[in-house]
């Protein structure tokens, strides 16, 4: 798919001056739930931004498949492809392995094919990627041709020798004239090691590349064509 193509090639990152205390066991993915809109994404130039919409009839329905502690918003498409990102720099290579915790849900709607894949990269201190982990796509019949968000997870280790990880949210339309790609509650959560070793680049402070106060197109949407 081109959206796979984009996130491959993709081996840059952004970092800004801000600081935050990361722990072990704390979600890495800023704003991942879209309920601060697109907060801290950055879009990926020649390629449309993601929206943040609330959960209706427009879109998924409160009672339709999703996650339980859903809040009030979930990522959208917009346009034939919408793509952005956000980066963590750790400030210092990893040394050794440390357990990972990827997971996500994801979605379309009915029986169409639109869909959306969420993707993390592993970069070494030069932007070269020398791993990687993706969730999705989520097809119709992966949906049971529902509307709705369904559950995915990855488990894996990071890459020794890491110095950054670059988050990927990408949607795909296929049909229909809308973007119809879904996701929401993102996740990344690094594991705490079993021994009382300290672990190089893996400080209690961490570089977060953050995007700009993104901005979420919004539009009221015409009939679904099943």
């Amino acid at each position: 798919m081109k959206c796979r193509l984009i996130l491959a090639a993709a081996l840059f990152a952004v970092a800004c001056g801000s600081q935050a205390g990361v722990l072990y066991g704390s979600n890495l993915v800023v704003n991942g739930d879209a309920e601060a809109g697109v907060t801290g994404w950055t879009g990926y130039e020649g390629y449309n931004m993601f929206q943040s919409v609330d959960y209706g009839s427009n879109w998924v329905l409160p009672t339709q498949p999703g996650p339980v502690d859903r809040g009030s918003k979930m990522f959208a498409g917009f346009g034939q492809y919408a793509a952005a990102y956000q980066t963590l720099d750790f400030g210092l290579t990893t040394t050794r392995q440390t357990s990972y915790s990827l997971s996500g849900w994801l979605g379309g709607w009915s029986n169409q094919g639109d869909n959306a894949l969420f993707y993390v990269q592993f970069l070494d201190e030069f932007d070269n990627e020398i791993g990687n982990s993706a969730l999705g796509p989520v097809t119709p019949q992966d949906r049971n041709n529902q509307t709705g968000l369904f559950y995915r997870e990855a488990d894996g280790f990071v890459p020794a020798g890491t110095r950054k990880l670059s988050f990927w949210l990408s949607m795909e339309r296929l049909v229909s004239g809308d973007n119809d790609g879904y996701a929401d509650n993102l996740s990344f959560v690094l594991e705490e090691p079993s021994n009382d070793v300290p672990e190089p680049g893996m400080g209690a402070t961490f570089l977060l590349g953050l995007g700009m106060l993104g901005w979420a197109r919004r539009r009221r949407k015409p009939d679904h064509v099943s």
